[in-house]
């Protein structure tokens, strides 16, 4: 049975958290909300040499069932950008972060092969 669009977005959420944690970064939140805006995943990547501290990483997580519609980057819209940063100030003001490198990131997956493909763009808007 083919999963609805909740459950394809969730399924990509989880597994978007688990690689970004394998790579090194650390999960924050998931599923930040402000208003009507929502961060898929907030995440903190140390730099390197961790004395020289880290970047909060704002996360927009597209998972498809297939490329019938596209690739799931393709689906970030001006607006959806607007509705991240509204999101992401926020964020930055209630956990007084406000001066911290941020930057934001798509996670692309299409889950149809298996093991599932993921994409990660890092640094998407400017």
């Amino acid at each position: 049975m083919k999963e609805s669009t909740t459950e394809i977005g969730q399924r990509g959420e989880a597994l978007a958290a688990q690689f970004l944690e394998e790579a090194g970064y650390r999960i924050l939140e998931r599923n930040y909300r402000f208003m009507k805006s929502e961060i898929d995943l907030v995440c903190y990547q140390p730099m390197t040499d961790y004395s020289a501290g880290g970047e909060i990483v704002f996360v927009e997580v597209k998972a498809r069932w297939g490329e019938a519609f596209g690739a799931g980057f393709e689906a970030v819209s001006a607006d959806k950008e607007r509705h991240l940063r509204t999101a992401a100030e926020a964020y930055l003001y209630e956990t007084k972060l406000e001066g911290a490198l941020n930057r934001f990131d798509v996670i692309s997956i299409n889950l149809q092969p298996d093991p599932p493909a993921i994409e990660h763009y890092k640094d998407v808007f400017r």
